[in-house]
């Protein structure tokens, strides 16, 4: 089926909503492709053409999608498990395990990671005896077929995650007992194995690779379904990924040791001391792609390959990091040590390094010309393993004067924040300026939903002080920016102001128009709140089940009114 998302000549409207936020009535506590399925239905129903998640590679303990343990593995949080979409899972042993759990407490809160995912597990445990003692040749050559074709990252991946389970689930592998804390001592030790624990390794192994072949079956399945409803899967992939996961530990040649990936001071935050004078440090690895170069960058072609398998279309988040990458010769773990030390302190303890661009600064022409050049190898490779699938750029940050430019002429979309252009009169970038190939939104999953920063002027506003006049000049400009009239652009969050602002950005000439499903919705609640480590990051949940945002009265009046808007602005050509 041809979907009108896949062109960007057209303007559609789009919903980005986090997997594990969705529900469907008989769920784990968990969003999952089931919940996915139905929540792309009613995104046709309402107009949207475009449905947006985040990544969904297997997570480790802080259970961020974007600090996954491996680069290809799908996280078993997002599978539905139950015998209807597992062959191998009896309705008996489901039953067995969920009489173990409080399924309506589950349900009711937050997603609570430390009962999904064993229970998940515990299931798929279930479905792989099953499946061993059944030996259905038309199952096992399926089996064998995935193995040959994943053979690039199956084998290391499963290898780490045999190791990580020996050691209690821990992903930390520079905690591991000696003899496995490299690929090297690891592969010796499993070299040294008896017959009996080496048969009992490599069980383990078939497992998650069992697991990930259940897993890659149901996401296929899942963007079948999107197109079959006309509406473009958008996935996403982190330009880092875990110092501690498969990647890293399986193919250390692939990266730069002693460096920690992040990225540059930044003034605007306020709050953080650290981040003011250093810069954030993100704790990823980074590329040494010179030596990813020498074998024609296999490691991205198959990243890269594995996405355009699951998605239409997918961003790039961070792509400033293909032209360079700003590192810290520490890892995050040793910044309160920093944090207080000068320039010069600080050097003393790092042999003379200070976090860095890498390979190379912006600060004079021939270093931007080779930033470029390095992107402009990068991009190409990115974008000829990725075909068909169409790139979006993360485009957000310090953005150096070359890098959109160059993205327009590879034909990338990059992102548009509305309350982040400032034009060249002193209000923000009008929407019909922005060029077509680009992807607008008011937010993404680290920023704040419309009602939360709408409301939040209104409290600044009434405890006055000198953040007043700057509240009121934000809030003027961002109703200007949506055509609201004077007389009510200071009004605060209203029915009225979430209209305007959802007609602005429909209103613009960029290709996609994204609204978070709680800017949809009019919600105030975050999945995420960047630099800090809490329970409640990436673990809220919407109210309602697809079927849910249909019955509820409010939700359906303003999500019909939504669509008239997609109509009055020229977003939905049914």
């Amino acid at each position: 089926m041809s979907l009108l998302a896949l062109d960007p000549s057209r303007r559609v409207a789009g919903v980005l909503a986090p997997v594990f936020a969705l529900r469907h009535d008989d769920d784990l506590g968990c969003g999952d492709v089931r919940a996915l399925r139905e929540f792309i239905d009613w995104a046709a129903e309402s107009g949207f053409q475009v449905v947006q998640i985040l990544p969904i590679n297997e997570t480790g303990g802080d259970h961020s999608p974007y600090n996954a343990i491996s680069s290809m593995a799908l996280d078993i949080t997002t599978l539905e498990m139950h015998p209807s979409a597992v062959a191998d899972l009896l309705a008996v042993d489901y039953d067995a395990e969920l009489e173990r759990v409080d399924l309506i407490a589950l349900r009711a809160g937050p997603v609570s990671y430390a009962t999904v995912k064993p229970l998940k597990w515990r299931l798929m445990e279930r479905a792989f005896a099953r499946f061993e003692a059944a030996t259905v040749p038309e199952r096992l050559e399926a089996f064998a077929e995935f193995q040959r074709v994943h053979a690039g990252w199956l084998g290391g991946y499963t290898f780490f995650r045999a190791l990580m389970e020996q050691q209690g689930g821990s992903e930390k592998f520079d905690e591991w007992p000696p003899e496995v804390r490299t690929i090297d001592q690891a592969v010796r030790w499993r070299e040294g194995l008896d017959t009996v624990a080496a048969k009992l390794f490599e069980r383990r192994r078939r497992f998650f690779a069992y697991a990930q072949w259940l897993a890659w079956d149901q996401w296929k399945a899942v963007k079948q379904h999107a197109t079959a409803r006309g509406v473009a899967l958008m996935g996403d992939i982190p330009i880092g990924i875990s110092y501690y996961g498969a990647d890293y530990f399986a193919y250390p040649g692939q990266f730069e040791h002693g460096w920690s990936g992040g990225a540059p001071p930044e003034p605007a935050f306020k709050d953080d001391l650290f981040v003011q004078r250093w810069g954030q440090n993100w704790g990823i690895p980074i590329y040494d792609w010179a030596a990813m170069a020498r074998d024609g960058f296999s490691w991205w072609r198959q990243r890269v390959g594995g996405v355009r398998d699951l998605f239409h279309i997918f961003r790039i988040d961070h792509i400033l990091g293909f032209y360079r990458q700003y590192a810290f010769p520490w890892r995050p773990e040793s910044n309160a040590v920093f944090a207080p030390l000068s320039h010069a302190e600080a050097a003393e303890r790092t042999l003379g390094r200070l976090p860095q661009f890498r390979p190379r600064d912006d600060s004079t022409p021939p270093n931007c010309a080779q930033n470029l050049a390095q992107g402009d190898v990068l991009l190409r490779m990115i974008l000829d393993a990725a075909r068909p699938a169409l790139l979006v750029a993360e485009d957000l940050g310090t953005v150096p004067h070359y890098v959109r430019p160059h993205l327009t002429s590879l034909g990338i979309a990059g992102f548009k924040i509305p309350q982040w252009e400032p034009g060249s009169d002193g209000r923000l970038l009008r929407g019909h300026d922005y060029p077509r190939l680009s992807v607008c939104t008011y937010a993404t999953h680290d920023h704040e939903p419309l009602a939360a920063m709408i409301q939040r002027w209104e409290r600044e506003a009434r405890e006055g002080g000198w953040m007043t006049e700057q509240v009121q000049r934000d809030a003027w400009a961002l109703g200007d920016f949506a055509g609201t009239p004077e007389e009510r652009r200071l009004e605060g969050w209203s029915h009225f102001t979430h209209e305007a602002l959802v007609r602005g950005l429909f209103a613009t000439n960029s290709w996609i128009a994204i609204l978070m499903i709680t800017d949809v919705l009019g919600l105030p609640d975050r999945f995420n709140i960047p630099g800090i480590a809490s329970s409640e990051n990436w673990c809220r949940r919407l109210l309602h089940t697809a079927d849910g945002l249909r019955d509820d009265p409010q939700v359906a009046e303003l999500t019909a009114r939504l669509t008239e808007l997609m109509h009055e602005t020229g977003r939905n050509p049914a």
